[in-house]
């Protein structure tokens, strides 16, 4: 298998499987923002990895914009699209 199909497979993977759990809270829950974040910050550790999630974020889009820039890369804001919509599992490996 070549690291192209490992990296597609991990895409996949980073799409279904926390869209899997937001669907869960969604049917459970309907559309109830101050729930969900109340829930993701309910105690130290799930603030932990919320925190480190968004910091991991922050610096993919600054390693893509430079790498875009360096590449000349079209259509680079794709994965900070995939980032924002999906998350960073899905737009690491795309």
């Amino acid at each position: 298998m070549s690291r192209k199909h490992i990296y597609l497979l991990f895409a996949l993977v980073g799409l279904f499987v926390p869209y899997y759990f937001l669907f869960r809270f969604l049917s459970a829950n309907g559309f109830d923002t101050p729930l969900l974040v109340q829930q993701l910050l309910a105690n130290n550790i799930s603030t932990f990895f919320a925190v480190d999630l968004v910091i991991s974020i922050i610096v993919f889009w600054v390693y893509v914009i430079a790498e875009a820039n360096k590449l000349q890369m079209k259509n680079w804001w794709l994965y900070i699209l995939a980032s924002l919509t999906v998350g960073l599992s899905f737009a690491l490996p795309l």
